[in-house]
Parts: C-alpha cells; structure tokens; sequence
C-alpha cells in the first residue's frame, strides 16, 4: 500500500545526508513524529503489502531493546500508542511489483502516542541500525527529523487563540468499523470516536465517551469535503473500504457554550496527526494533515495496489458464501484467510513471504492454497 495524496504546497525536500545530529526531547514528552529519510542501496522490488514488512521491522526493534513494550505492543486487545506511514516516493509499478530504483530515496514517518514509546523512540535513535531491510529491498537509513513536534496530551487542551474552521485531510487510504463492516465516510461521530479511544487510553486525561459523542453528533458542521473511495489490502490478512481526501468543519455557535467539550474538540484535532484516523493505522492507514490535501487521481501504483484489495474481497465473499452455513466469526476468518493467500499468490509472491506476513507455518500457507484453489473450482 502506498500514500494515495500529498500536500500540493508542499516544498522540495533538500538532499539526505547521513545522520548528525539526533533529534532529541524533554523527558516528559507523550507524543512525537518522526520523518526518516531512507536510501534504497540497490534497484529491486517491493511487494503491495510491504508496510507489514515495516511494521514487523519496527516490532522487532522494539523487541530488541524494550522486551516490556514489545510484549505490550504485540496485546491484541489495546489500543496501539504508535503508528506509521507507507514510504512517500515514486513506486512505479514493473508486473505485479512495485519497483525501487538504486539510490532513490524514501521517506517514512513513526509516531508515538505514549510517554513509553517516545521514550523507547529517544533511545533507539542513538541504537539506530545503519539499514531497514524489506525482504528483497536494503534500504539505508540517511537521516532522522522531527516531523510532529514533541508535545503532551496536557498541552494539546491548551485553547486556541480563536475558535475556527478546523480541515482534516486523510493522506492514506481512512476506514472504520462499523456494525461488523467497514464505513468510509468521516462522518464526526466516527472521526472524533477514533481520536477520542485513543485519548482516553493515553492521556490520562479521561472524557466520558457517550456525552462527548452526543455532543459531537449535534455540535459539528461539515462545511466542505472531497473525498474518493479506495479499496485497498491492509493489516495481515482480509481488504478495506477506505477513503482519502479532505474536509472541513466546524462547530456550531450553540456548541460553544460547553467549554470543557469544544477545548476537547480543538485538542482531538490537534491529536489527529498523531493518532491517526480509523483502524489499521499500524500498517500505514489513516494518515492524517490538518492542512487541505486535494485527492490524487489514481497513479499506475495506487492502481496496482487497489487490485489486490479488491480481489481480496472478491474471493472472500466466494468463500464466505460457500462456507455460510457454518456462519460465525471462524467462517469469516477463513475466509478472508484463504482470499488473501489467494490473492498474493495470484500475483506471483512467494509461499515464504505470505507465510512470514501472516506467521504461519508455510505448510499451512500451501494447503490454505490448495483449499482456495480447489473451492474457487467449485465455484465456477
């Protein structure tokens, strides 16, 4: 998956030079984004799905160097207080690949949303390993900068110095989850629910979700928005229906006289770039500027990418038809199992590599093929 839209104001970024001076931070920092500049030694080529890649690279850093984070992070029942991006550069498409040039460089960005991540951040960056490898691609890391400036949840409630029109852009493709299946649209409430799970699981600052939702549901007025529909493949297993684009809103005059909610507001949307917005933002989803990003129409690259997620669902909803009288969650994991599988397959990746992404033996990976390959027959 790649960035799907970029600031069109945006200013050239100067030539990398190796890594001199880290960025550094006061010790009470909560949240911090940080831009590598990345320098590919070789040409090769990437897969669609590499950010599960970068996100296992990211993990296993972790792993090495704060055995306690790792094992927090890895909780599949919490919120994750970090986030990162696809790599921003010109990925063109060579096949079913995405192709990488010898010296081309890459930017990547990490965000933390915790005061344990920043710090585990402040020390990795004087541990930091000379390259990132993605399976076929070595990528050297040229050079770090603050791209968030560091900042705490406390200092985010501080007000603005005039209550305005806020704009949202979601640079990557943006989803959510709503009654079992995915919603992409920024509807407020689903918007503010996102920045406000996060919120309330770092800060330490706790809102009560149900009357701030309320009173989001009645007070927010959407006062612009451009926005596409993207289907993309995310996460480890399984596609998504996500947007990209940007809108604007604002609150009502009304909405104004709850202090303690419109200083939440401002504070959640400073959060936003950050936090990320909807799910799977660990894989490089929802990817969010509080600057007016105009969609992009869709590149060779977000083409190449967008079929792999809609065959994905494609094949999942073949499989869950032919297993739904069984019914249930299970059925439903299978399914998007096998379609995934399938699908990478049906674009020439190895069964090594999908076994690695989804940590799966790779003889389970074959028969899942197998499986697929045999009720995919069946079905016509």
């Amino acid at each position: 998956m790649v960035r799907t839209a970029k600031p069109t104001n945006r200013q050239p970024k100067p030539k990398s030079s190796p890594t001199a001076t880290l960025p550094t931070w006061a010790d009470n920092t909560e949240l911090v984004g940080l831009e590598f500049d990345l320098e590919a030694l070789t040409s090769s080529s990437l897969y669609s799905q590499y950010t599960i890649a970068l996100h296992a690279w990211f993990l296993d850093q972790v792993r090495q160097l704060d055995p306690d984070l790792s094992a927090y992070l890895h909780d599949g029942e919490s919120e994750k207080p970090f986030n990162i991006s696809a790599l921003e550069s010109q990925l063109l498409p060579t096949g079913k690949q995405l192709q990488l040039e010898a010296n081309q460089i890459l930017h990547w960005q990490v965000n933390a949303l915790s005061a344990k991540v920043a710090e585990f951040l402040q020390l990795w960056l004087t541990q930091l390993p000379q390259t990132l490898n993605l399976r076929d691609a070595t990528l050297q890391i040229k050079q770090v900068r603050i791209a968030l400036p560091p900042t705490t949840y406390a200092q985010l409630l501080q007000p603005p110095a005039k209550y305005s029109q806020v704009n949202l852009s979601f640079i990557s493709p943006t989803s959510f989850r709503r009654k079992g299946h995915h919603f992409p649209l920024p509807v407020p409430v689903n918007l503010f629910h996102s920045y406000l799970r996060r919120w309330n699981d770092f800060s330490q600052i706790p809102v009560s979700q149900a009357d701030f939702l309320d009173w989001i549901d009645e007070s927010v007025i959407i006062h612009q928005h451009r926005l596409e529909s993207v289907k993309v493949a995310a996460g480890k297993r399984g596609s998504v229906t996500g947007f990209t684009g940007a809108m604007s809103c604002g609150l009502s005059k009304a909405a104004l006289a709850n202090t303690e909610f419109t200083q939440l507001f401002y504070a959640l949307v400073k959060l936003a770039p950050y936090c990320g917005t909807g799910h799977k933002t660990t894989f490089g989803l929802g990817q969010t500027s509080l600057s007016w990003v105009e969609p992009e129409a869709s590149s060779p690259t977000q083409l190449l990418t967008n079929l792999l997620g809609e065959r994905i669902e494609e094949l999942t909803a073949i499989f869950t038809a032919q297993r739904k009288r069984s019914g249930g969650d299970r059925t439903d994991k299978i399914a998007a199992t096998w379609a995934t599988i399938l699908a990478r397959r049906e674009m020439g990746e190895s069964l090594r590599l999908i076994a690695d992404d989804l940590e799966m033996p790779v003889a389970t990976v074959k028969t899942y093929t197998k499986l697929a390959r045999r009720s995919l027959k069946e079905f016509g």
